[in-house]
């Protein structure tokens, strides 16, 4: 795919998704590059580079979920450790950035770890970040180092499209204001005229989403919820079961990020949600498998990504939403 630069490109992965990381270096027809990632007995993480980085472009893929600060303190490291080793850049593919929740301030004496992280990952020596479905936007802002911000959208579209719905028509649904213009990009990459709903939901509490009201038409359609991460699934599944009483006559979501913390799987399981589609930037460990979620592999997207990033070529196509 290279021909003579492809020994100067080396993709190396944390813990955190090995399998993601291992897939995309497949696709791009190199083999993984090689790392100890461990701990020393006091706890400490310990990153061995086990290959020369020098002069190379080194890519390095750690999704920072759970446990998100030992994820997220691996990752520095081995941007560290392959600064040091004079690599010629160093591009940072983190499909789930951690703390994109926490990225203003609502109340006063809170962090913005959102930007912190940015800083962490600058200062460590990344120069250039490639992620997946930010939670705001916004956040490729905290950075003064590139940002390659790629949409979920068109994985989930392409899978919603091959699905058959009887020819029952479909409306996708934002469960809050705040994601009305991600249902819109999706509705519009499933096309054939599809409309969007917006749930109007208040928290009356940290975690607690009371559905108030629905803007638009779910009635003798299929809902389609859609969103950017999935937690506890107690939102998700409230909206679905509201969708239901508006006269959704099915209610399928779907999200990018799984982050499903208890008691999600068994939120989802328990729910009218007929199946939840997510992508695999975070692994599902076997206790958060179920029949009725769906993962989809984003290792093409990524490693497309990183072949234009090493080729000097447009990236902007994969993240053109029209």
């Amino acid at each position: 795919m290279f021909g003579d630069d492809k020994k100067k490109l080396c993709v190396f992965s944390g813990s955190a998704n090995p399998e993601l990381a291992l897939e995309v270096a497949q696709k791009l027809g190199i083999e993984l590059g090689h790392a100890v990632v461990s701990k020393f007995k006091n706890g400490e993480t310990q990153v061995m580079i086990d290959e020369s980085v020098r002069g190379r472009d080194v890519f390095i893929l750690q999704s920072v979920s759970n446990p998100v600060n030992e994820h997220l303190m691996e990752l520095l490291i081995m941007i560290d450790a392959c600064k040091r080793a004079s690599a010629k850049n160093i591009t940072v593919i983190m499909p789930y950035y951690a703390y994109a929740r926490q990225d203003r301030k609502t109340r006063g004496r809170e962090p913005i770890s959102a930007k912190l992280v940015a800083n962490l990952l600058t200062v460590a020596g990344a120069s250039r970040v490639v992620t997946m479905d930010l939670h705001a936007g916004q956040i490729q802002g905290f950075f003064d180092i590139p940002v390659d911000h790629l949409p979920g959208a068109p994985i989930l579209a392409d899978y919603l499209k091959k699905q058959d719905f009887g020819g029952k028509e479909i409306v996708v649904v934002s469960p809050d204001l705040g994601g009305v213009s991600r249902a819109r990009v999706l509705a519009d990459r499933i096309g054939c005229n599809c409309d969007i709903a917006i749930i109007d939901k208040r928290r009356p509490e940290p975690g607690v989403a009371e559905v108030m009201n629905l803007i638009g038409s779910v009635k003798d359609k299929v809902a389609i919820l859609v969103d950017d991460i999935v937690d506890t699934a107690g939102s998700l599944t409230e909206g679905a079961k509201a969708l239901e009483k508006f006269g959704a006559l099915e209610v399928y979501a779907c999200c990018t990020h799984a982050v499903l913390s208890e008691p999600a799987v068994t939120r989802v399981a328990d729910s009218n949600i007929k199946k939840l589609i997510v992508t695999n930037t975070i692994p599902l460990t076997d206790e958060k498998k179920h029949e009725k979620i769906v993962v989809l592999s984003v290792a093409s997207l990524l490693s497309e990504a990183v072949r234009r990033i090493f080729g000097e070529l447009s990236v902007s196509s994969l993240f053109d939403t029209k």
